[in-house]
């Protein structure tokens, strides 16, 4: 079968600058594709790189979309190479939903209607003591707060205000984005541990080249440890498998690559896994929960709670989007 493609340029500011170990973060910029079928069913894609986490940048995407006819073929689209996976995830994602016939989102298994289902992101520093109840109130219950951001000693005093403020049934991840050193995320650990079962994980402490520390980590404290960074695609979640890793999986489906590819590890493997937002507009968090739904098996919170992080987009903003060309 064979599609008409298109594709729009779009970004989004944040409300607040996201602030990471990574830097800062202003301006969330993707590609959505649509594809138009024989029948004129319209689906659509999204391509959210971020390249600082190992994806193909927006130029480069913007690259590939251009030099594409624009009629494609369903081979054309499972034969988008590794180097490109959020373009990977964009068209397969749009594909899927073109073989169902209605949309292709059957959001089943969880109430992924429920803030419960989803973890609260909130902002690095102090700015996350004023920013837990809102969310509370909102029906969140996990809450998931940036480090390695500035110095330990002042974030240690934060993390002590933060967890004894947090109500009793919440539960807290705290994300290093890699951006501990090896006395740093013992420090962290040692600390956490002192607050189990409150703290649910660490993500990443250690940049993903220290695999092998992050495992003697893993062994050495009761705090489990997520991998983040270390497993941004897929040819990096099936080699920290391979080599032993049994312990949390962070899974970004929007930057993972090829949707059934990792439908089919996930299910031959039965992981440990959090699926997590790219900070995709509501077309790509569609595609990544349907992934989501199928494959959380352990009942976590989806890292997903980011909707208060964008100002509300206007319900026909996609009808603008193709108007703009």
């Amino acid at each position: 079968m064979s599609y008409q493609f298109s594709f729009r340029y779009f970004s989004q500011k944040f409300t607040n600058p996201i602030i990471t170990n990574h830097g800062i973060w202003e301006l969330r910029e993707s590609i959505i594709i649509r594809l138009i079928d024989d029948k004129n069913n319209v689906t659509w894609g999204e391509i959210p790189p971020i390249s600082w986490f190992g994806s193909e940048t927006i130029q480069q995407a913007l690259d590939f979309c251009h030099q594409l006819p624009e009629t494609i073929t369903q081979e054309i689209i499972f034969t988008i190479p590794d180097k490109l996976p959020a373009c990977q995830f964009a068209f397969e994602s749009a594909l899927e939903s073109s073989s169902t016939h209605e949309g292709g989102f059957c959001l089943c298994s969880r109430d992924l209607q429920s803030p419960d289902t989803y973890s609260g992101l909130l902002s690095s520093g102090k700015s996350a003591l004023n920013q837990w109840s809102n969310l509370w109130e909102q029906g969140y219950k996990t809450f998931k707060w940036k480090i390695g951001v500035h110095d330990i000693n002042q974030e240690l005093e934060i993390f002590d205000l933060l967890i004894s403020s947090l109500p009793g049934s919440a539960k807290l991840r705290l994300d290093a984005n890699g951006g501990l050193s090896d006395q740093e995320a013992e420090l962290w650990l040692k600390k956490c541990d002192q607050f189990l079962p409150k703290i649910e994980f660490i993500e990443q402490p250690l940049p993903p080249d220290k695999f092998t520390q992050i495992q003697k980590l893993s062994n050495s404290y009761s705090t489990p440890i997520a991998l983040d960074e270390a497993i941004a695609n897929l040819q990096q979640l099936e080699t920290c498998f391979q080599q032993g890793w049994r312990g949390i999986f962070v899974i970004k489906p929007g930057i993972m690559g090829s949707p059934s590819r990792l439908r089919e590890f996930c299910k031959k493997h039965q992981i440990d896994v959090v699926f997590s937002s790219v900070f995709e507009t509501e077309i790509g968090r569609k595609a990544a929960l349907q992934l989501a739904a199928e494959l959380s098996t352990n009942n976590r919170a989806m890292g997903f709670g980011i909707n208060h992080l964008f100002k509300q987009q206007e319900s026909n903003w996609l009808e603008n989007l193709w108007k703009t060309y």
